[in-house]
């Protein structure tokens, strides 16, 4: 009797030593999974703002559409003076207007043929040119065109090179898009205009990412 008692006393402490030997694993893994070191992970910074980002997109349209906008454009311009020209697109650039000669006017007649530039300006160049029954040189007859002709600040008359240069990318857009030529070809009726449009114009902003 005595011995079965000892024995059941055996087995009940190896028992409750098993038992508290898991607990104490179990109390070890659980204290491992909360104080463990976390694997520290670098966010991107998003602090450096890059304001020249834009996206850039080709707009085609006709010689009709064009002509029009010139020619409302030049109608604007020339409020409120007494001058008078129009540019008619064709096969080329025709410019039609009239110049003070003594004390009167006389009708003008320009023909140019339009180059487009690398950087998205176009230059007409001089074909034909007439102003009247008057038979001028053709700088000089420009020469007339550069001291009386309005135009705007972006489009310079060239008497030397007999050629009107267009900066069309110094226009001033009130939208602050930013506006070039791509192609213009006027017999296939072909005209491009590149559109860049800045991110900060439409209210987005835009970040550069660092490691």
């Amino acid at each position: 009797m005595k011995r079965i008692n000892e024995r059941k006393n055996r087995k009940w402490k190896r028992s409750f030593v098993i038992l508290l030997l898991f607990n104490v694993v179990v109390l070890l893994v659980i204290l491992s999974l909360i104080f463990w070191p976390v694997r520290e992970v670098k966010m991107p910074s998003t602090t450096e703002v890059n304001p020249d980002q834009s996206s850039e997109f080709i707009i085609r349209t006709t010689k009709k559409n064009l002509n029009d906008l010139v020619n409302a454009y030049i109608e604007q311009l020339l409020k409120n003076t007494k001058h008078h020209y129009e540019i008619i697109l064709g096969d080329d650039v025709l410019l039609l207007g009239e110049l003070p000669v003594f004390s009167s006017t006389v009708p003008l007649t320009v023909h140019f043929e339009p180059l487009v530039q690398d950087n998205g300006d176009v230059i007409l160049k001089q074909k034909s040119i007439s102003i009247g029954f008057l038979e001028l040189p053709n700088k000089k007859i420009m020469e007339y065109m550069k001291k009386y002709l309005p135009v705007p600040k972006w489009v310079v008359i060239d008497p030397k090179n007999e050629e009107i240069y267009v900066a069309v990318t110094d226009m001033d857009v009130k939208s602050n898009f930013h506006v070039s030529v791509d192609t213009i070809d006027l017999e296939a009726n072909n005209i491009a205009l590149k559109l860049k449009v800045p991110y900060e114009t439409l209210g987005i902003e835009t970040v550069k990412m660092k490691d």
